[in-house]
């Protein structure tokens, strides 16, 4: 138990800069808490004391802002980062070396019994504010972009933002430089990249339309203009006398 606190007092200082002390984090960090007291509530849980583990899990929500079902399975070294509003489902998985910031949802979308919470492999980054719901697996490595709302598997190593989420494309998130947030500044939501693409293609056509518009008008004034002489030609000849 005590390997497992000093691991988890490493894992903070590893990825939270404003970590300073052990005490300090010790004292003041509500996932290094809300973690703590999962391990508890899970082992009741998985002995068979369920009130007993609702209990410790309500406490530990109280006590931090984060819920954590009993029933999730948490691996080893997951850093939740402010972690207020955090809710994890009961069947929820998370794996090792996994990252969870504040306001993340591991969320169901049915009411049935059985596998109902996504799974999320080993080294997995969840952006402030992102949901991930539903029974499908989030694979080894995945960025999941600040409030994403992710309701389909994710393939390892991708990067994903939006809502619903799609995949960055590999050579954009190859140049990422990653932030606190999952993603940077620089990463638009591909949904907006095609809609600007869409919207740069539209203004070329309207100019187009436009000329040909001019161009036809132009040709309809020549016509116009052709004919009206050719009517004065023969206006002109029909009231000549006959010689």
């Amino acid at each position: 138990m005590f390997d497992r606190i000093r691991e988890d007092i490493r894992c903070v200082f590893a990825r939270d800069p404003a970590a300073r002390t052990m005490w300090e984090v010790l004292t003041c960090y509500p996932g290094f808490h809300a973690l703590t007291f999962h391990r508890l509530a899970h082992a009741f849980w998985t002995h068979g004391f369920k009130w007993l583990g609702r209990l410790t899990s309500h406490f530990s929500r109280f006590l931090t802002g984060i819920e954590i079902h009993p029933g999730a399975t948490i691996g080893r070294r997951v850093f939740i980062d402010h972690g207020m509003g955090v809710v994890i489902g009961e069947t929820a998985e998370i794996g090792d070396d996994c990252t969870l910031y504040h306001g993340v949802t591991l969320g169901g979308v049915s009411w049935n019994k059985g596998k109902r919470h996504p799974t999320l492999g080993k080294g997995v980054v969840v952006g402030a504010g992102a949901k991930i719901l539903g029974p499908f697996e989030v694979g080894d490595g995945a960025r999941i972009g600040s409030n994403s709302v992710v309701v389909k598997p994710v393939p390892p190593g991708a990067t994903v933002v939006g809502i619903p989420a799609r995949v960055v494309e590999d050579h954009t998130a190859a140049r990422m430089a990653f932030d606190a947030y999952a993603v940077s500044g620089n990463i638009d939501d591909p949904l907006n990249q095609v809609l600007q693409t869409l919207g740069s293609k539209t203004e070329d056509m309207d100019g187009r339309m436009a000329e040909l518009v001019r161009r036809l008008e132009a040709l309809e004034g020549k016509v116009q203009e052709k004919q009206s002489d050719k009517e004065t030609r023969l206006t002109v000849a029909a009231t000549r006398p006959n010689s």
